[in-house]
Parts: structure tokens; sequence; C-alpha cells
């Protein structure tokens, strides 16, 4: 065995250009920052992109506008932002009367359809959280209003920005094990990250899609990109066997529960001080409870899954998702026609971590190469702070890809929603009967 240590490239190449062209387009000057506004002021709204926005790009960025259905909470996210913009709890009065440049869409996944279209209709350009949406017909309305319209969606995957992704991307492009054939993925949420899922929103199937299409485009979007093609055909399996119905206590939320002394997942919000003060002090507005029971009986979405992927260069592709663990992370092996590229990446366990991330590359009639990249920047290894200096500080290079539009947003959630198609009838599911997109073999 030989063994390589790759230190990551320092500063890895922000990619794509966004707002820049734009911005020129309309005849703005580069001095002048970018007005922004953002519908949506929960946790990943005020943190991924309200606090750490404005800490690394203030000077280029200006928020106008916040908004959401919550008044208590929308007055919760400017005091954190510390910023003096007006805040509504109806969007059209508030895109009538800030008109940005950028609306950031975090809002709950089934309603970014309509902030995306009517935001691309006002004359702004949209960053939106992923999934970009939840099902085909949003898809298409959402296709369709960014060709009406000539405004711009960016879909915000940060799992392409993450060194040892990246790393992947480089070597399966170099031809490091020749034509890949297949792939195997697996994904492992822990009984803490996975659970959380079954007490929020994200529970029900009307918001979230399930986490075939919440959480599970991120690993889609790795897929396409990877591989470089298109999705063509979806079988899936899928079942509630963990969560929701399959327990003989439950109640509302966790903090007036009556069984949290017999809860293993009786989780204290009330150590949380930043999530009190976004949740549960403006609860009173909509009754949405952020501690909600993991064993509530309206939970409808699937713990447990698995797919089959067909692509249109002929890769096959088994994925599956565990949401109660006892560790994070997942297991990614890609077969090709001269060797093996695999990694398995810790993200969260009960055993000493390690400061570095293993890629392994096996050639076939050859040797083992382990490969190293260092995993201790902060946000997702790094991605998060990429993502969003590609997004808001481009500087028009994009190497490896990572900037994903409206194509990518729509092919992401395509393989969930036909996955969750599968699983309801019980049949596979073509890629290209969703929509208009029609899959291609070679995306580049």
């Amino acid at each position: 065995m030989q063994r390589r240590t790759f230190l990551q490239h320092s500063g890895t190449v922000a990619a794509g250009t966004l707002l820049a062209p734009d911005l020129l387009a309309s005849g703005l000057s580069a001095a002048k920052k970018t007005r922004v506004a953002m519908v949506g002021t929960g946790h990943r709204g005020l943190g991924m992109w309200g606090v750490d926005v404005l800490k690394e790009h203030g000077n280029r960025v200006e928020f106008v506008g916040l908004c959401d259905s919550n008044p208590g909470r929308v007055q919760t996210g400017k005091q954190m932002l510390g910023v003096s913009c007006p805040t509504f709890t109806n969007f059209d009065e508030m895109m009538k009367k800030v008109k940005p440049d950028v609306l950031i869409v975090t809002t709950v996944d089934a309603t970014h359809d309509q902030f995306i279209i009517k935001g691309m209709e006002y004359g702004a350009d949209i960053v939106t959280e992923k999934p970009m949406t939840t099902d085909e017909r949003k898809a298409q309305a959402i296709l369709d209003a960014e060709r009406r319209t000539g405004k711009k969606v960016k879909v915000t995957f940060n799992y392409r920005y993450s060194p040892h992704r990246q790393k992947m991307y480089e070597l399966l492009r170099a031809g490091a094990i020749g034509t890949v054939t297949s792939a195997d993925f697996h994904w492992y949420l822990d009984v803490h990250h996975g659970a959380d899922y079954f007490r929020r929103w994200h529970r029900r199937r009307e918001f979230s899609g399930s986490l075939l299409v919440h959480k599970a485009t991120h690993h889609f979007d790795l897929l396409n990109w990877w591989l470089e093609s298109d999705p063509e055909e979806v079988f899936a399996f899928g079942q509630l066997n963990f969560y929701g119905k399959n327990n003989s206590f439950r109640h509302t939320h966790c903090r007036p529960c009556p069984h949290k002394d017999k809860c293993a997942f009786y989780w204290d919000m009330t150590k949380d001080e930043r999530l009190m003060k976004i949740y549960a002090a403006n609860e009173q507005h909509d009754g949405y409870h952020r501690d909600g029971c993991v064993w509530r009986e309206d939970i409808d979405i699937f713990d447990k899954m698995a797919v089959q992927i067909k692509y249109a260069n002929q890769v096959q592709v088994s994925y599956s998702l565990t949401t109660y663990s006892p560790y994070e992370g997942y297991r990614i092996a890609f077969n090709g026609t001269k060797g093996r590229l695999e990694a398995w990446i810790k993200e969260k366990q009960t055993w000493d971590e390690e400061p570095f991330d293993e890629i392994q590359l096996t050639t076939n009639f050859g040797k083992r190469e382990i490969i190293r990249m260092p995993n201790n920047e902060p946000g997702h290894g790094g991605g998060d702070v990429r993502l969003r200096k590609q997004i808001f500080n481009p500087d028009g290079q994009d190497p490896y890809r990572q900037a994903a539009g409206v194509r990518d947003g729509a092919m992401s959630i395509l393989v969930g929603v036909a996955a969750r198609q599968s699983i309801d009838t019980g049949k596979p599911v073509r890629i290209g009967d969703l929509t208009t997109l029609k899959p291609q073999v070679n995306r580049t």
C-alpha cells in the first residue's frame, strides 16, 4: 500500500458568477451595495443567510426588507441581524415597497415556489435554499417563470463546495477509475439530527415533500454533479418504521411532556437560547412548536428509504437514507472500468473525531492510495463560506461547475419526487415524464 497526504487547495476557487452580470446589466456600480430582501426568518435564514452574510459580505450587501408570516419572529430576526430595514408579514407589500435586487427564500419548502415566482415577477434575482420546491408541478412553474421573466434562480447546494467532495469530483473528471459504471451511496442521520426532522414541520409531507426531497435533494444533487449526467428512471421503497405512530406514548411537544423522564428522545429546548428567542418566544402567533414530539401520529414521511436510480449515461446507483443511526455520515463508492473510488465520511460519532476526511482510490491490478483532506473548517467543512463567496463576491470562475441554477435544483428534487411516487405506486418513474426537462447524457 502506498499512502499519500494531499493538503487542501488553499482558498478553494470561488465558483461561477451570479450577481455581477445582473448588477452590471442593471447599471449598478460595483461600489453600490446589493439590495437584499429575505422571506422566512427562521433559524436557517437568520444564520446561514443573515448573520453570516453580513459578517462576511456586509461591505457589499444591505438588507432592505425582512418578511415572515409570524410577526414576532420577523421582529426577532431584525434584532438578531442588527439591521434597520423595515419588516413585513405581507410578501407583496415588501416587494412593492423595497424593490430588492436579490430575494433570499428560506421559508417552508412547500412555499418556495410562490415566493421564487413572485420574486422574479417583481424584478428580483433569487437565492433559494434547497430544496428548490417539493413537486414536479411547482418545479415546472419555476422553470417557466425564469424563462418568462429573464431573472435567475440560484439554488444553494453548499455540499458541492466541501473540499473532500470537490476532490472526488476532480478525481472522477480526471478518469482516475476510468468510466464510472455504478455507485453505492448510503447516508446515515443519527438519533439526534435525524430525530430533529420529525420534531419540526418537516415531519409532514405537505410541507417538506418528505426527506426524499428535503434532505436527499443534497445527495441527489451531489450524484448529478459527480456523474455529470441526469437521472433517467427511479424505483424506490420507503416506510415509517421508527418514529411517529411506532411508540406507545406521545405528546404535543417536549417542554410540557408528561413522559419526558422515560423518553430517550426528550429534548430540552430551553437550553438553546437562540431557538428559544426565534421560536418559543413567538409560538403564540402561529402555534408552531419547534420541539415537537417525534412520536406524533400526524407524521407521514418515511424514516427509511432505498432508491435505485438509472442515469442517462447508464450509470446505476443504489442509494439509501436512514434517520435513526447511532452515528452520522455517509459511505460513497464509485465503481469504474479501471478501479474504485470510495469514502466513509464521519460527520458525528461517539468515538474520537479525525481532523481529516479520507478518500480511498484503488485501481484494477494496482495499488491502494489514501487521500486525506482536512475537515476542520466550520460550516460543512468550509462549504458554507465558499458558497456565500460565490454568490456575493464572485470572481467569474467556476472550474468545478459548483454554481447551481434552476435546472440543477429541478433535477435534484425530481429524483426525490420520482422516488416518492414510486413508493406510493410500486412502479418505476421516468424523470422525463415529470416536467419538460429531458435527461441529458452529459450535462457539460
